[in-house]
């Protein structure tokens, strides 16, 4: 079923059923504010993840949007939260940081990031927050880098001039990863790409097509693979998605080429086989997915962790995965929701008790933008 269709029958019915299904984007309103609504799907075949058909119901997991916490967002990338619940998200194409009320949705622009250069999947994307300061992960004139900005006490609504944690990441047009986030361990996790140069995926030296790990003054972290080196895996094409399951393993989700998508279990000092291997190749040396998709099925983004599997927001697939987990391995096939009912889907947050936020991209000029987009929305799942 098309976008168009199902909002149709959206108004007819004055209700929102969710459904899965496969189709690219359309300019068809979607409704601001979803009134809260239950899905569920079944587990498909096994094999390559796909999604299910409508009308279908598993006790396995199950998601309800229970609302949108606000709109009128310019290619929205990263989100973190504050301390007391509220949340900063970043605009990419914008350079700005802007504050939103976890409880009313109101927003409040902290201002924009200097240096900040803008160009194709380039700009201000991942954020992370600690101890007072707000780090943000960039494309800058000569590279992609990280800094940080002090926030809150006497910089009140305004963020503090941006402080180099670590530069020298590739930049390019396409590939440039983006997102960070602070692990269990205290130290600083961020996924980058390898700007359309695949063999900067194996080459140790390069921090382009890596998961890198340091301090939160972006020295080495102990323990790394490699003593004086930030470098933590290799053999990734885009990672744009990390995440702590409860036992505190890392997961990451990555951009195939033409093949297969994947969402990985990290482990310190592996290679995940870009651009030798796209998906499962079970060749010695490399690391198979845990999961695999289609790229037309996922071109993942964001994950977070919660009620026991990863969710997955998904770009050109339109949709949320899920992904059950028991321990290091999958539990069960994943899952499919939200099938084109809110478009391009660039971030997933834990908020904790089951509830996640949703961050959605139709406004990064790969999407079919309509009223409201881009949108932050709630959601509980179990």
């Amino acid at each position: 079923m098309s976008r168009p269709a199902v909002v149709k029958a959206l108004w007819g019915a004055a209700v929102l059923v969710l459904v899965a299904g496969c189709s690219s984007g359309s300019t068809e309103d979607r409704p601001g504010t979803a009134p809260p609504t239950s899905v569920s799907a079944t587990t498909p075949p096994s094999g390559s993840a796909s999604a299910v058909p409508s009308g279908t119901a598993s006790a396995a997991g199950r998601v309800a949007v229970t609302g949108t916490l606000t709109e009128g967002l310019k290619s929205p990338w990263g989100l973190a939260e504050l301390p007391g619940g509220n949340l900063l998200v970043s605009s990419r194409d914008e350079r700005t940081i802007t504050r939103v009320d976890g409880r009313t949705g109101a927003k409040t622009s902290l201002g924009e990031v200097p240096g900040v250069v803008p160009g194709g999947e380039g700009g201000l994307m991942g954020l992370a927050v600690r101890d007072g300061w707000v780090y943000a992960y960039l494309t800058a004139e000569s590279d992609n880098r990280i800094v940080r900005m002090r926030y809150g006490g006497g910089a009140g609504d305004r963020l503090g001039a941006p402080e180099p944690v670590l530069t020298g990441i590739p930049k390019g047009v396409v590939h440039n990863g983006g997102r960070i986030a602070f692990g269990p361990d205290g130290m600083l996790y961020a996924g980058t790409g390898e700007t359309g140069v695949t063999g900067l995926a194996q080459d140790r030296e390069s921090l382009g097509g890596k998961i890198l790990r340091m301090t939160p003054e972006g020295r080495p972290a102990p323990g790394n693979p490699s003593a004086g080196s930030v470098v933590y895996t290799y053999g990734h094409r885009n990672v744009q998605g990390i995440a702590w399951d409860a036992e505190g393993r890392l997961w990451a989700a990555e951009f195939g080429q033409n093949t297969w998508d994947e969402l990985n279990l990290v482990e310190s000092g592996k290679n995940y086989g870009w651009p030798e291997v796209e998906g499962r190749g079970g060749r010695a040396g490399f690391v198979d997915p845990v999961a695999q998709w289609p790229t037309s099925e996922a071109s993942p983004s964001g994950i977070a962790y919660a009620r026991g599997a990863i969710w997955m927001a998904g770009l050109r697939g339109e949709r949320l995965w899920r992904v059950p987990l028991s321990g290091a391995e999958r539990s069960g096939e994943p899952e499919a929701f939200l099938t084109e009912e809110y478009g391009r889907l660039r971030t997933v947050l834990a908020g904790g008790g089951g509830r996640l936020w949703l961050v959605t991209s139709e406004t990064d000029s790969r999407g079919t933008p309509g009223p409201g987009d881009d949108r932050i929305l709630r959601l509980e799942v179990s």
